[in-house]
């Protein structure tokens, strides 16, 4: 299965110069870098206003352009003061959209008939998504981590029930769509699960899509949660890892490549 290694600008960087500076370095360490990611899909998202200069930059590239999110009202148009559509996020280049990030989750309390509806909307606009799963310190503590898996996942389930998804094949979908384990406790804390620990919880991950529908392909899982250049070797090592997404080692191209190396090297 393809590797995949995603940067999550989150709300960085603060000005286009900035940007575009990233941009730079980005570049040109992947043109030097090309031979050791080849097996390794890149992609980056940006925040929302820095959308169509990204992508205008990466075109050429074999660099992909993902939106950070969707609105969950429209898919097109409509009176959402502040939201921003699967349509018109693609039409500013991106092709991917990231779903469910935890800190989503958190300071906007987004619900899981939030997130089908922005999975059905990025599915109509031909979007990919990334949907991002992952418990607490406390559910973790509290060895709640499969059941905390089990609520969040249901939406693919729910996912498989809606229009959208009429005459389309399970392939296609599988195409479309990858989880993202990241344990919130492990995002920007420096705090980070074993491999063992990652690797059953991707297992357990691919056998709950499995039950949902026989029929699907194993989708991709990453991995994400204090991912950088030292540790990324070990995590691309296990055959139930399919890549990562990376917080605040994506905003310097050497870690964000140094990432994609590992992977590639492990899944070529």
């Amino acid at each position: 299965m393809q590797a995949w290694v995603i940067g999550n600008w989150k709300q960085n960087p603060a000005t286009n110069n900035d940007v575009n500076k990233l941009l730079d370095s980005l570049l040109a360490v992947n043109d030097t870098a090309s031979t050791s990611t080849a097996q390794c899909q890149l992609m980056v998202a940006p925040s929302c206003v820095h959308l169509a200069t990204v992508s205008a930059r990466l075109q050429g590239t074999s660099m992909l352009c993902a939106a950070q999110n969707i609105s969950a009202h429209s898919d097109s148009t409509g009176a959402y003061t502040g939201d921003c559509s699967a349509q018109q996020v693609a039409d500013a280049g991106a092709t991917w959209t990231i779903l469910g990030h935890s800190e989503r989750r958190q300071y906007h309390r987004e619900s899981n008939d939030t997130l089908i509806s922005k999975l059905c909307h990025a599915l109509t606009q031909n979007l990919g998504a990334v949907l991002c799963v992952g418990e607490t310190q406390e559910q973790y503590d509290a060895q709640q981590t499969f059941a905390v898996l089990d609520e969040q996942l249901a939406v693919v389930k729910d996912l498989l029930t809606q229009p959208v998804l009429e005459g389309d094949s399970s392939l296609s979908l599988a195409e479309r769509l990858i989880i993202a384990y990241e344990p919130v406790w492990a995002i920007g804390t420096g705090k980070v699960p074993t491999v063992a620990e990652v690797t059953a919880t991707h297992a357990y991950i691919k056998q709950t899509l499995a039950s949902f529908d026989t029929s699907l392909p194993e989708f991709a899982v990453l991995y994400g949660g204090s991912v950088n250049a030292d540790n990324a070797d070990s995590f691309a090592g296990s055959p139930m890892i399919n890549g990562a997404l990376v917080g605040g080692a994506a905003l310097k191209s050497e870690s964000f490549m140094a990432i994609a190396a590992a992977f590639n090297h492990a899944k070529a």
